[in-house]
């Protein structure tokens, strides 16, 4: 969210995101829908509408865009949840999903309709979204089931019991992330009462056990219209729409019922708490949380700005006095903007041969000394300056604004984003030491400590007294320009995207796809390619390293000024990529592309190698592999690696062990990586791509100035990456005291993406893998059994080498590892013997289709797609022939297909988690 101040690695455990399934109670029946939608407001763009129900109404139109998103927020999350009640709004969110009695497959329409849906639970709401290609019919049906399952969604017993274990499974994979459980335990000794001290994923014993009658009390209460606002963004005709929101909302009755505002508060802090953690685990951790004022209060961006001075990186002030001197190996910081008085944490990682104690203390005493060290006039300025820079960058895309605004509607309206906004602007580095004076207090204050297997103050919080009064009459700013209607077919994008070569030899590949964008964004990626295998055998290390540390600082800048100089640009750019391949990714203005590129010509031709930032790198590297060492998750995939990977040590292909990695960080220099760079890279093979509002001249005039004279010291040669069958094998690794487990299947195909089955089987792992919740594996394994949160399939096939890889994933609780994989090898074995029907290959075609649509919509992904172009000398054409290939396909080709090449019998089965307890426990 915009108004949320977040620098952090590997945090999942309170995003709370949550995807699901439905659940029935007594149909509504439609009335005569009793009056207009009333206009209430219209803010830079956005335009607000009340239905006589009580329905909030806000529509975002851009007919710039080919997609349109429908959300819905409930105001309801975890902070509304009685006791016993935890989890409820998260568990309920799954089971909206299960149908109604008009949408009886949900996750079915949803994949026929090609749309990319998902529900989130938080503190303060739950939301449901779907966006999808513009059209009128897929608009009605988004409509018509978002109202449905409004009131209607069955929430059956049936459902719940399935579904219970799938919740439970994610609740577990929470559990094995000490970070993740630290921070729970934090914030539940921070909170006496207050229910933001529970985590959204709620408790375990109330998750098995909670009854169906109250979640369908729970779901009656608040799932109604006047707890609600539905959000329409992107590319639809306002007064059609404003028709079928007053046809599909305006005949639900207004309930009967009064929602009463939530009014527990917590006493104020009287003193310094404290919490400890011991679980198996490889990295030390100390977090401090502190409570603050909501998100609406006026002290709140003054607040956020100054979380941002503390853990931006390189620069914050935390950052600095924890990671620099080498005591941390990371850390990180967050103050989500929330409806209620709320909380800052602050996280550290230590490695285990440290001071845990040391960093803690170092941690509190930059923390207490903010009065009589404050940040500086630059450090509130570049905090600001990122915190607005990703404001507007996220106001170009309708779609991306309609979903940003559940966190305001969250706090109480919808305008307080724009408020926020506003804010920032005027806080003051006085105002950043008042907020710091008078919140960060240790009587304030609650540490934790993660051990892998140790006079008093007031800081009273105000409220917020009259939230009326602060929106009341906010009329915003002049809504951002709108771009051009494109139209994202294969034929139209081919007819417009610009191509050719740039630099003295050639060097440089472009293709550009100029169009008026909403903002005049544009998205690119620079790609370089260099060296061979004989300069690159021996040095993957090195070679990773200089694409790494490109970014650390120039000759010209360093790199706190290179990310000061990309928040001025108000572009964003990574840099990443592995063996003899470096990508530049870009998202900025048309205007400042130029710059943008002047910027990357100057970091990839001049590059510094700052000695510290490689120690930094280093030791930060090698606490993460400490970190996945215990993680199953990094255990089965390297394993899967190793396995399908068959190179001998030092090739560029060979997959290291944890060991071997860590042997490899502790011998390089940073010697070693300037050499490499110096003999190995260049932009002798270089291709440029973009998608969005762009000047042509100017880019290539940038690309030609930049790279134009550039060579390689030696030619580039792509290594192959030959096919070879791996050996079947069961493979079962124990990970002490981790509550979820890892699956993973998989076996290499000798195919690419020109051979003749190559389209039937992207059908056929889609049908049986991919989709929303309605694969064979999902439906089987998830919604039948309710054995995992998270299973599927991938399938990917290189362009140029004949090989493949197909692989099979799932999450799930130890002690159902048995269950879990019957059900997966039943689920193969009868796609190959009955395959799959004419029914789901119909529905397969049309979802896989309008889901490439929606790519091809979006800038990002055309970037990446004419980049790939450019490489393998393809247009759209390609993937036009492509779809048509596999709009042809019959049910028995895609079965033959699968039949011939998927075998349980030829895979590799890794399953990582701690069965040795659930087996231990086993009734003879």
């Amino acid at each position: 969210m915009p108004n949320q101040t977040v620098t952090m690695r590997n945090f999942t455990y309170l995003s709370l995101v949550c995807l699901c399934l439905g659940l029935p109670l007594t149909v509504l029946h439609a009335q005569e829908a009793s009056g207009e939608p009333k206009m209430i407001t219209s803010v830079e763009g956005v335009t607000e509408y009340e239905l006589d129900n009580g329905l909030t109404v806000l529509l975002f139109p851009d007919q710039s865009v080919p997609t349109t998103t429908v959300n819905v927020t409930y105001k309801v999350g975890s902070r509304h949840e009685a006791y016993g009640e935890t989890g409820m709004a998260h568990l309920l969110e799954h089971l909206v999903f299960k149908g109604t009695p008009d949408h009886p497959n949900i996750p079915q329409e949803l994949t026929e309709h090609g749309a990319r849906p998902n529900g989130t639970t938080w503190y303060d709401r739950t939301n449901y979204f779907e966006t999808f290609s513009a059209s009128d019919e897929n608009l009605e049906w988004a409509l018509d089931m978002e109202a449905d399952r409004m009131v209607n969604s069955f929430i059956a017993a049936d459902d719940l019991e399935s579904e219970m274990t799938v919740v439970r499974n994610e609740y577990e994979s929470g559990e094995n992330d000490p970070t993740g459980v630290l921070m729970e335990r934090v914030l539940s000794t921070a909170y006496l009462w207050h229910n933001y001290g529970k985590s959204t994923i709620g408790s375990k014993a109330d998750l098995e056990n909670v009854p169906i009658e109250r979640l369908q009390g729970f779901y009656k209460k608040y799932y109604q219209p006047d707890n609600a606002v539905l959000v329409v963004a992107g590319k639809f005709d306002p007064e059609r729409t404003l028709e079928l929101v007053e046809e599909k909302f305006g005949s639900i009755p207004r309930p009967d019922r009064e929602l009463y505002e939530t009014y527990t508060r917590e006493p104020v802090q009287d003193g310094e708490r404290f919490v400890e953690l011991k679980r198996v685990g490889d990295v030390q951790v100390v977090q401090a949380a502190y409570h603050l004022p909501a998100g609406p209060h006026p002290d709140y961006p003054a607040l956020a700005v100054l979380v941002n001075t503390l853990v931006d990186e390189p620069g914050g002030i935390l950052y600095k006095a924890l990671v620099e001197n080498g005591d941390a190996s990371s850390m990180w910081g967050f103050a989500p903007a929330l409806a209620e008085p709320g909380f800052a944490l602050f996280n550290a990682n230590v490695l285990k041969e440290n001071d845990l104690a040391a960093v803690e203390t170092a941690l509190k005493n930059t923390l207490d000394s903010l009065a009589q060290n404050p940040p500086t006039e630059e450090q509130v300025k570049r905090a600001k300056d990122g915190i607005l820079k990703n404001f507007e960058l996220n106001q170009r895309d309708a779609n991306r604004v309609g979903l940003l605004m559940s966190a305001y509607i969250a706090q109480g309206d919808w305008r307080l984003g724009y408020i926020y906004r506003d804010r920032v602007e005027q806080v003051t580095v006085a105002d950043v030491v008042r907020v710091a004076e008078k919140y960060f207090k240790p009587e304030n204050r609650t540490i934790g400590r993660f051990y892998p297997v140790e006079k008093p103050e007031r800081s009273e919080i105000p409220e917020v007294n009259d939230l009326n009064a602060m929106t009341e009459g906010y009329t915003g700013r002049e809504a951002i320009a709108e771009g051009e209607e494109f139209d994202p077919s294969y034929d139209n994008i081919d007819s417009r995207t610009v191509t050719g070569t740039l630099g003295e030899n050639d060097n440089i590949e472009y293709m550009l796809l100029p169009k008026e964008t909403r903002g005049n964004s544009v998205n690119a990626q620079l790609v370089f390619r260099f060296g061979n295998l004989a300069v690159q055998e021996g040095r993957s290390e090195a070679g990773d390293k200089v694409g790494q540390m490109l970014m650390m600082g120039s000759e010209k800048y360093s790199r706190q000024e290179i990310q000061d100089k990309l928040d001025e640009l108000k572009a964003r750019v990574n840099a990443y990529g592995s063996d003899g391949v470096l990508v530049f990714s870009i998202e900025a203005e048309n205007e400042r592309l130029p710059e943008v590129i002047d910027l990357i010509g100057e970091v990839a031709r001049h590059p510094a190698f700052p000695q510290v930032e490689f120690d930094k790198m280093v030791k930060e590297e090698l606490a993460s592999i400490d970190e996945q060492r215990s993680d199953p998750q990094s255990i089965v995939f390297q394993e899967m690696q190793r396995r399908t990977n068959d190179y001998p040590e030092g090739h560029p292909y060979y997959v290291p062990t944890f060991d071997e990695r860590q042997e490899q960080l502790k011998r390089l220099t940073v010697e070693e990586v300037k050499t490499f760079y110096e003999e190995v890279f260049g932009g002798g093979n270089t291709t440029f791509a973009a998608s969005g509002d762009l000047d042509v001249e100017a880019v290539k005039e940038a690309l030609t100035r930049n790279f134009g004279d550039w060579s390689s010291p030696v030619p580039f040669e792509r290594i192959p990456r030959s096919y070879a069958a791996v050996d079947p094998e069961m493979v079962k690794i124990e990970t002490p005291d981790k509550a979820n487990a890892w699956f993973v299947a998989t076996q290499t195909l000798p195919i690419n993406d020109a051979h003749p089955d190559y389209p039937a089987l992207v059908l056929g792992n889609y049908m049986l893998g991919g989709g929303f919740l309605n694969s064979r594996l999902a439906t089987r394994i998830r919604q039948q059994d309710g054995l995992s949160y998270g299973v599927g399939s991938q399938f990917s096939a290189s362009s140029i080498d004949d090989r493949s890889v197909f692989l099979s994933y799932a999450i799930y609780n130890p002690e159902n590892r048995e269950a879990l994989e019957k059900a997966f090898r039943e689920e193969i074995d009868k796609v190959r013997t009955e395959g799959f029907t004419q029914e789901e290959l119909a529905a397969a075609k049309s979802g896989w289709k309008q889901n490439a649509a929606v790519s091809r919509a979006q800038d990002d992904s055309m970037a990446g797609q004419l980049e790939d172009n450019a490489y393998l000398d393809r247009t759209m054409q390609w993937d036009k022939e492509l779809e048509e290939k596999m709009m042809s396909l019959t049910p028995e080709q895609v079965n033959a297909a699968v039949s011939k090449y998927i075998d349980v019998d030829k895979m590799v089965l890794l399953r990582a988690g701690d069965f040795a307890k659930t087996e231990s426990v086993k009734k003879p």
